[in-house]
């Protein structure tokens, strides 16, 4: 009778000890793996700050000429440096009308260059090609170039800063 009991006892204890080491590696788990949750899922949720951001008064623009211009991301990470700073193709359509167009490639994000005797944008990398409007002329990029939203207040051309979308294809 007193082995039995033994044996009773040592199982329940053994039992015990299973569930406190069940029990210990879930809360470990849970305690790292909350933060892992967070932190991917978090993106999902954060909106993405829109600002209207000068880059010149409408006489530096001529009409019929595309330029380069940079501004910085309104929302840029303490630590991005050099990387903060965005740029886009500007073109004068008329006096009143102005047109901007990401300066990445829909394909893989490459920067496009403005080829102005030809008046294409061209990406070097994969070969990818765009019309003056920003469409597809030729190559992989499965979509036209992004195009910022851009107003003149106050003599001044502002573009609407945003997320790129960078779509990719293989």
């Amino acid at each position: 009778m007193e082995m039995a009991e033994a044996r009773a006892e040592a199982v329940s204890r053994r039992n015990f000890f299973a569930i406190l080491c069940i029990a210990l590696g879930g809360l470990c788990a849970a305690i790292l793996g909350i933060p892992l949750v967070g932190f991917v899922l978090a993106p999902l949720f954060r909106k993405t700050q829109e600002k209207w951001i000068p880059v010149g008064k409408t006489g530096e623009f001529q009409v019929g000429k595309t330029v380069n211009v940079t501004f910085l991301d309104p929302s840029p990470l303490p630590w991005a440096g050099i990387t903060a700073r965005n740029a886009a193709w500007l073109r004068r359509e008329s006096p009143a009308e102005f047109i901007a167009f990401s300066v990445n490639c829909t394909h893989l994000g490459c920067p496009v260059r403005w080829l102005p005797d030809a008046e294409l944008f061209m990406c070097p990398c994969h070969g990818g090609v765009y019309y003056k409007d920003g469409s597809v002329a030729a190559g992989p990029p499965p979509h036209p170039l992004i195009r910022y939203e851009v107003r003149v207040m106050d003599d001044e051309v502002q573009i609407k800063s945003a997320a790129i979308p960078i779509t990719t294809t293989l």
